[in-house]
């Protein structure tokens, strides 16, 4: 869908459908300036009377117009009481209504966005940027292995107007344009993200992950690096190494370099990603059932590659380094098994209590390496662990951090996106859990507080550089349609990331 800001006013365009945005609590007011209503002989008023259109959240109302304007339809979509609304809410809306404009095949619409009293602090700008963001991720689809493709073809030509009753003024005009740009980026990051994420195994392999990597740096200011397993073991990665041993497919170490300010390069944030491409437990195997969704493992380096991406898009002032490990977590005949003792990049000794608890393994060199490297802060993004799905369900991802500054610039950002995020404690009690008696710490700390003492193993390697561990197991992917989110992979945390990363450069 090609989304534009109009500054003619809507009423004078000849529209398949115009959209007309009312509030549950002021619908009657955000009519008075429609001059529809009048050519409809008050058709709009009787229905509001009636209780048919109430603006009730999420609700959508179709009024054919038989000719009686220029517009063949009005949609009226209910945004709720102003007091709850909010840009989660608009998303989601823009979603519902980008959906229902594609189902019904229409060709030409435009929305009466422009003319709303919105909410404080929500600016028109900030609307604008939730509507793009809404109707494009809503509007997401992957079928490209499928010979019958999708509905989504019909919505690649339609048009989608951003306007009011007239134009907007120049400084309301200037930061609808930068909203809706930086929204089309923001919106294609998190698609590329959806895209890794749902591709098959055999067609997701370290190798090709890579090759997406590499051409998500081309035409950007990103420098791509991928190193081989020669390099790997010459830099003594032994527990990233350990999880690769038992795939006859080799391990990438992939690297994403993003220079947007130069003039202080020892200012260098480390973001790094979980990469295991499948997960199949390795020698502490999984279930069969579902095992399938393991190919979504690599849901932490695919939010990793996609952010990079747009923060290169948007030319952003900040200096970012991008570390992912990519394996695949086999059990053949050369695999790591319980019991075994491997030794990671800056010396620690780990005992391998569960070759099912992979993902600490190889993030714990990437960590190593980032520290080796003088980044700072460190953020990694991970499917780690099923126990954050138990403390927290499907609807926040975990946070983890120790450092208080990073940890509230993650949630303030997380709150501007609606990708959810909890802070869990890194209490020094749930250390002992991890402590091994033949090693300097073992892999698993049983299955009391499993993403706590998960996130206690990879704070070892993170030492007092502040860092923060998003676990995103529990987000990245969803089991319905629901607004902005389809069935598969949902991009999480790919908007909250591209929001820090802008603030902090803004500074």
């Amino acid at each position: 869908m090609n989304i534009e800001i109009s500054q003619k006013n809507l009423l004078d365009l000849d529209l398949d459908c115009l959209v007309s945005y009312v509030f549950e609590d002021e619908i009657d007011p955000s009519l008075e300036s429609l001059e529809l209503n009048k050519s409809l002989s008050d058709y709009i008023t009787d229905l509001i009377n009636d209780g048919e259109i109430n603006g009730r959240f999420g609700q959508l109302n179709l009024v054919h117009t038989h000719k009686n304007a220029k517009q063949k339809r009005i949609l009226f979509a209910g945004m709720g009481k102003k007091q709850d609304f909010n840009l989660d809410r608009a998303r989601k809306l823009a979603a519902n209504v980008a959906k229902f404009i594609r189902n019904k095949n229409f060709n030409v619409c435009g929305a009466l966005a422009g003319r709303i009293e919105l909410p404080k602090p929500i600016e028109v700008s900030d609307l604008f940027s939730a509507i793009v963001e809404g109707a494009n991720l809503g509007l997401y689809t992957f079928d490209d292995h499928m010979r019958k493709k999708s509905d989504s073809t019909k919505s690649e030509s339609s048009s989608f107007l951003l306007g009011g009753l007239g134009g907007l003024t120049k400084k309301q005009q200037d930061a609808a344009d930068k909203a809706v740009k930086t929204a089309n980026v923001v919106s294609e990051s998190a698609k590329l993200a959806r895209d890794l994420v749902n591709e098959p195994a055999n067609l997701m392999t370290p190798t090709i992950l890579a090759e997406r990597a590499k051409l998500a740096a081309k035409d950007t200011k990103l420098d791509y690096q991928s190193l081989t397993k020669k390099q790997i073991e010459k830099l003594g990665m032994g527990a990233f190494l350990g999880v690769a041993k038992g795939s006859d497919e080799e391990p990438k170490f992939i690297i994403l370099k993003y220079s947007g300010d130069p003039k202080n390069p020892d200012k260098e944030l480390g973001l790094l990603g979980k990469g295991i491409t499948f997960d199949s437990g390795g020698i502490s195997i999984k279930p069969a059932a579902n095992m399938s969704a393991m190919k979504g493992d690599m849901g932490g380096a695919a939010a990793v590659i996609a952010s990079m991406y747009g923060v290169a898009r948007l030319e952003l002032k900040i200096n970012i380094t991008a570390l992912v490990p990519a394996t695949e977590n086999l059990p053949g005949g050369s695999a790591t098994k319980p019991g075994d003792l491997l030794t990671a990049m800056n010396g620690t000794t780990i005992e391998v209590e569960n070759t099912d608890a992979e993902g600490r393994l190889v993030l714990a060199d990437a960590l190593a390496y980032a520290n080796d490297r003088g980044l700072s802060p460190l953020i990694d993004v991970a499917t780690l662990t099923g126990a954050i799905g138990v403390a927290l369900g499907s609807v926040s991802m975990g946070l983890f951090s120790n450092d208080d500054t990073l940890a509230n610039q993650l949630n303030e950002s997380s709150l501007d996106t609606g990708e959810k995020m909890w802070r869990m404690p890194l209490w020094d009690e749930y250390k002992d859990q991890n402590k091994s008696t033949v090693a300097d710490i073992k892999n698993t700390g049983g299955r009391q507080a499993g993403s706590i003492t998960a996130a206690q193993f990879l704070h070892e390697f993170a030492g007092d550089t502040p860092w923060a561990h998003l676990d995103i197991a529990s987000v990245f992917m969803s089991s319905k349609v629901d607004g902005i989110y389809q069935k598969g992979a949902t991009g999480q945390p790919v908007r909250t990331l591209i929001s820090l990363f802008t603030k902090l450069a803004a500074k």
